[in-house]
């Protein structure tokens, strides 16, 4: 009984550090929401989340999508990795092919523009080839 309360408790603060990570995602600081992608690129990738994550997908891709559209470079690149991520988390069902879709354009605007640095232009092309092939139900 006490493990599996100390194993919610857990559970909870892991779900309320990420939620935190996720508002700071809006901060009008650069380096707060890079801070925030980092953290969220680490728990995306080391805990299955997707409970978690379907009741909360559309805020963060709003909040990705800002970071993406206003971000520079190591934002952009960041946001790229935690996009790949949460579609990964998502799956191949409705709700990945939900983010891949809204999405997508602002990645192939990122991946084009000659002005984006590098690390943004690679991340957005693996956020594009990863989600399109988990996620894209229209096989073009």
């Amino acid at each position: 009984g006490s493990e599996a309360a100390s194993e919610q408790g857990q559970e909870e603060e892991v779900e309320d550090r990420l939620k935190e990570h996720m508002d700071n995602l809006l901060d009008k600081s650069a380096k707060a929401r890079q801070a925030a992608l980092q953290s969220l690129r680490l728990a995306l990738s080391s805990k299955t989340l997707s409970e978690f994550l379907l009741e909360r997908r559309l805020t963060l891709t709003d909040s990705l999508e800002k970071c993406l559209r206003k971000g520079k470079g190591e934002e952009q690149a960041l946001a790229g990795t935690v996009l790949t991520l949460l579609c990964l988390q998502m799956g191949s069902g409705p709700e990945g092919e939900e983010v891949f879709r809204s999405l997508k354009p602002l990645l192939v605007s990122v991946l084009t523009d000659s002005t984006a640095s590098p690390s943004a232009r690679q991340s957005c092309a693996t956020a594009l080839g990863m989600c399109c092939y988990i996620a894209a139900a229209d096989l073009e």
